[in-house]
């Protein structure tokens, strides 16, 4: 951390000052390039297009709608203000009960009703970050440490590191099995732990899968179950994204394994939030779900530091509770997530870029290995740049997620509306159609200009891009201009056919 004023950093704590935070990370940095220069369609529309963030804005118009027809739910109309005095008025941590009572109805309907869950062991928290922050502090000491298969969403290292001082060990997945989790991986990185002498204290997984949009199979999580019922260790699972499977095979929930296997049920907790299954991530509702009572009451005291507005809980309540609203939200939500990516993967096809099958979550894990000048993490930072500065798009990379194979890239497609996600794919076709129309001349000045000319139809032109220092061959992007001999200064302009 930089100090404006010498030795002012002493002045801080640790955990204030430490690098746990991530936000330096290139994860993040993507972020930054959009909110420096965001795309709009009227007023920038050579802006960096946000495809690095998870939101789902599909289905807004179902909830503004059911909001005009129970204006009673929200305390910020004339029918609902009767409410206004008690809402306002100091509500515990406990949370309200009629909330609790909706969203445990709401859960289980996730999961077709093959499970129930008891409001009494639900605990609210801010959002998915809050609930994963009360849950490590609830089971682990600084110092110990979780498992994590690999990839895995970069803010795990903010949500469960930066305050709790728990550490994450990789448990190494790969693509030569679609990045499944297997029992050598998890044994293999247990023991590794053991010799270090790092008390492992459980292992948490995100089913479905943040980057990979996949399933968490019935097998696999049998065979985890039994992993920390050996072990005696917790497992933790990250179900944020369960309602966005939009195709088999079906979502299947860690609360339906241990109906059907025999364990420590002490050791089992669940992780979720209305983020992402119904688009609501400004309303910061997390919850932790623990089948340990310890677990419960200690996480309900901590979760005072991140309560649930009483209005959310007052609007949501509602909301929930209407059944037959919410039957038609889940199926129409999955459905257009469903030709969302459909549309999206389609169009990646046709640019000769394929994308790991998935089944779920808002995102595609974008396999761009192709596109590498050599299988290095350097050649993929090298691209992650390129395509941000040049085509304008912010996508994450593989290393950011700790995926062990670089030229992985996750970019999201939800977020958005459908005129600028064909903007989108407009600029990767043209993106992947002009590596092959690369063009090399010498130039006397030592500077490279990118120049990017899109078709009529998008009727986008990108800015130049002028660099003044000359480039060593062994950092090249997989698509930069310049000759493998050192010192030669290039010109390149890529053009496409109007």
């Amino acid at each position: 951390m930089e100090c404006k004023k010498k030795g002012s950093c002493q002045l801080l704590s640790k955990i204030a000052t430490n690098e746990q935070h991530g936000e330096n990370s290139s994860y993040f940095d993507g972020w930054k390039a959009y909110d420096n220069d965001p795309f709009h369609p009227i007023r920038n529309p050579n802006g960096v297009i946000q495809m690095g963030l998870a939101e789902n804005q599909l289905s807004f118009d179902m909830m503004e709608e059911w909001i005009r027809k129970h204006p009673k739910a929200s305390i910020c109309t004339s029918e609902g203000l009767n409410m206004f005095k008690y809402i306002a008025n100091f509500q515990d941590y406990h949370g309200w009960a009629d909330f609790k009572n909706a969203l445990a109805r709401f859960m289980g309907k996730i999961r077709g009703d093959r499970v129930s869950f008891d409001p009494d062991r639900i605990v609210l928290a801010g959002g998915a970050t809050g609930a994963s922050e009360i849950i490590m502090f609830c089971l682990a000491d600084s110092g110990d440490a979780f498992l994590v298969p690999t990839p895995y969403y970069p803010a795990f290292d903010r949500d469960l590191k930066w305050r709790t001082g728990v550490q994450l060990l990789p448990v190494i997945c790969n693509s030569s099995n679609n990045f499944m989790i297997t029992k050598e991986a998890l044994e293999e990185a247990y023991e590794n732990a053991q010799k270090s002498n790092i008390k492992v204290k459980g292992v948490i997984i995100a089913n479905p899968s943040n980057p990979l949009g996949t399933t968490v199979d019935k097998e696999t999580q049998k065979m985890l179950v039994n992993f920390i019922n050996d072990k005696q260790i917790h497992l933790v699972c990250d179900e944020i994204y369960s309602a966005t499977v939009f195709r088999r095979p079906n979502f299947v929930s860690i609360a339906e394994i241990i109906q059907e296997t025999e364990c420590n049920r002490d050791l089992i907790h669940i992780i979720y939030s209305l983020s992402k299954d119904m688009g609501l991530p400004g309303f910061r509702v997390g919850v932790v779900y623990s089948y340990n009572d310890g677990v419960v009451n200690c996480g309900r005291k901590m979760s005072s530091f991140g309560l649930v507005s009483s209005q959310t809980q007052h609007l949501l309540a509602s909301m929930l509770s209407d059944d037959e609203f919410i039957d038609e939200f889940l199926k129409e939500n999955a459905k257009r997530i469903a030709e969302r990516h459909f549309t999206f993967t389609k169009g990646l096809e046709e640019a000769g870029i394929k994308c790991l099958n998935s089944n779920a979550g808002l995102f595609c894990w974008m396999d761009l290995r192709p596109l590498l000048k050599e299988q290095t993490f350097d050649a993929e930072m090298e691209l992650w740049r390129q395509i941000i500065t040049d085509v304008k798009l912010n996508v994450s990379p593989g290393f950011s997620f700790h995926c062990v194979e670089p030229g992985w890239f996750r970019v999201c497609f939800a977020n958005m509306d459908r005129e600028t996600l064909d903007i989108a794919l407009k600029r990767i076709k043209n993106f992947v159609k002009g590596a092959g129309k690369k063009k090399e001349r010498k130039n006397s000045g030592k500077r490279i200009i990118f120049e990017l000319v899109f078709q009529n139809e998008e009727d986008v032109t990108m800015k130049k891009h002028e660099f003044t220092k000359s480039y060593h061959a062994n950092v090249m992007s997989p698509h930069s201009p310049i000759s493998q001999s050192q010192g030669q200064d290039l010109i390149m302009i890529i053009k496409h056919d109007h």
